[in-house]
């Protein structure tokens, strides 16, 4: 079964669930080194710059999801 069977959920809060999943399979679809990702993170982690993006990333991902679902009416 793939990991992303389906953009549908039955909740908002599932959706954004989902959002993170698919921003953080992104990453690591990106860049598929584990020891690469850790190396990294102490950098990303700390900086409010990168964090934002990241907020930004899931947001966005967010959208896709809600509309998918039409915005759960």
């Amino acid at each position: 079964m793939s990991w992303l069977p389906s953009l549908e959920t039955k909740t908002p809060e599932e959706g954004y669930e989902l959002a993170i999943k698919l921003s953080r399979m992104a990453v690591k679809k990106t860049q598929p080194d584990d020891e690469a990702r850790n190396k990294m993170r102490p950098d990303y982690a700390n900086n409010a710059d990168s964090l934002t993006m990241a907020s930004h990333v899931v947001a966005t991902n967010f959208q896709t999801v809600a509309k998918a679902n039409n915005y759960w009416r």
